[in-house]
């Protein structure tokens, strides 16, 4: 019988919530800031032609770090450790996002927006792999919930937080306060790092532990400092060569499925189980949509809501926080729902079907809305809130479903995996939604397509066959974490 309480589990879910704010509000403050930019001709944007398109390449090419490092930071996860990688990566995205805001020039914010991309990127696996270690089988879909609530709350304060960080520094720096965010997030997530050390110890902790924190960073340094090669190699050439953006964010995406191939011909022979199990797959290629939609808004909601109507930046970012902020109650009442019927033969999947309908529904009556000519702040709000509930309340029964069809030693690699798939929707949503709005004048087409996509994804949620698997995978917790 579980004790009562607070359990260790619950400082865990704490400290890993705490990582998801942080590393959503570094990651969300590129969206606020680029708009920012292009509404007050800061130089780093005046002279591009297709100002949206480049400002959604920056984002693009985060994710192109981003999605390269899911896999690797999940196989290393397996092998020293999740709580390790978890650690490593903050520390790596505190230190880069506030270098990110120290200098200026192009090429150097890039550099810098992919090298945390980078850092973030083994985030992901980990945690979800650490909170299916940690937590009683019959509450995992609620600590995925539970912990990734973060996520909102760090795209929230990112949206809210960072058009008011650069009004009120704007006095004193000019055009350059766009820095200050970066540099208060950056502190903030080296301080989040520290806790997450202190308080995440394992219960044999003792000072002449030794840990491997050198070895897991040598490990993803030595595929990072290949992957930021290739990324900038690639952005150099095909800068040269005067593709436009949209063009450089199908250029990385094949990037992405060839190292997708290049996983699925050389590690089989390791992580076979989460490779070639058919349900699996189609959990991997069905959340491309949600990544899509996830940084379609993430990225470009302020500018959305202020194109059409919703004001100034301030006001519009008020506006579209309100999807973000959905998020605190979808996340964990949508893993607590799932954790409900998980007992039952497909439970958590006709859950996940039924919440994606509902999202694809709700995301075609917002474009028709706005795009329709109506602008009412309250209306937009409702619609955006509505909206956000459904789409975070169906992540982590997304989640759970693929810690439960995962084998329990390849977890990490599995959602690796999920993500390093999913995460082709996140390196184009922002590039192409932005070369869309340059092409058409507004963000009627780009709505529209993120609704289609959203109804594919459903589609393909009904081709998986989950089994009562709720308490055969999920309950390995090991004392030692």
């Amino acid at each position: 019988m579980e004790k009562k309480g607070w359990q260790r589990y619950h400082t865990i879910w704490a400290m890993l919530f705490l990582g998801w704010f942080v590393s959503y509000a570094d990651r969300t403050l590129t969206g606020p800031v680029v708009t920012w930019m292009i509404e007050n001709k800061v130089s780093l944007l005046q002279s591009a032609a297709n100002p949206h398109a480049l400002g959604g390449l920056l984002g693009s090419l985060f994710f192109a770090g981003y999605m390269l490092t899911q896999f690797p930071g999940g196989y290393f996860g397996d092998r020293f450790g999740y709580r390790t990688i978890v650690i490593v990566s903050i520390v790596w995205a505190g230190i880069t996002t506030l270098i990110s805001g120290l200098f200026s020039g192009l090429i150097i914010f890039i550099a810098l927006r992919v090298l945390t991309g980078l850092g973030e990127g083994v985030f992901y696996s980990n945690d979800r792999s650490l909170i299916a270690q940690v937590t009683p089988p019959n509450k995992i879909g609620l600590g995925m919930g539970v912990v990734i609530s973060g996520l909102s709350t760090g795209l929230t304060v990112g949206l809210l937080g960072t058009p008011y960080l650069i009004k009120s520094f704007q006095p004193i720096l000019g055009n350059e306060s766009w820095k200050v965010p970066f540099v208060v997030m950056g502190l903030i997530t080296l301080i989040t790092a520290l806790l997450m050390y202190k308080y995440m110890r394992p219960l044999n902790f003792d000072n002449t532990t030794r840990e491997p924190f050198g070895k897991a960073f040598l490990n993803l340094f030595k595929y990072s400092i290949v992957f930021f090669a290739v990324i900038m190699g690639i952005y150099f050439i095909t800068d040269y060569l005067k593709m436009t953006p949209a063009m450089i964010g199908g250029v990385f995406t094949a990037l992405a499925i060839a190292f997708i191939y290049y996983v699925y011909k050389t590690k089989t022979s390791e992580v076979g189980p989460i490779l070639k199990d058919r349900n699996l797959n189609l959990m991997y290629v069905g959340y491309i949509a949600v990544l899509w939609h996830l940084w379609f808004y993430g990225f470009w909601s302020t500018a959305i809501v202020k194109d059409f109507g919703g004001g100034a930046l301030t006001t519009a970012a008020l506006i579209a926080s309100f999807n973000a902020l959905a998020g605190l109650i979808g996340f964990p009442v949508g893993g607590k729902i799932s954790d409900m019927v998980a007992h039952k033969t497909n439970g958590r999947r006709n859950v996940l079907i039924g919440l994606t309908a509902t999202l694809t529904f709700l995301i075609f009556i917002f474009a028709f809305y706005v795009m329709s000519g109506y602008k009412d702040p309250v209306v937009m709000s409702i619609l955006l809130f509505l909206s956000g509930l459904f789409f975070f309340a169906l992540q982590p029964v997304a989640q759970a479903m693929t810690s439960e069809m995962a084998p329990p030693e390849h977890r990490g690699s599995a959602f690796g995996m999920l993500n390093l798939v999913s995460e082709i929707g996140a390196l184009l949503s922002p590039v192409i939604s932005g070369a869309m709005r340059d092409y058409t004048g507004g963000w009627g087409s780009a709505l529209l397509l993120d609704g289609a996509l959203m109804a594919i994804s459903c589609l393909i949620y009904m081709g998986i066959r989950a089994k009562q698997v709720s308490i055969i995978n999920a309950g390995d917790t090991k004392a030692s974490v």
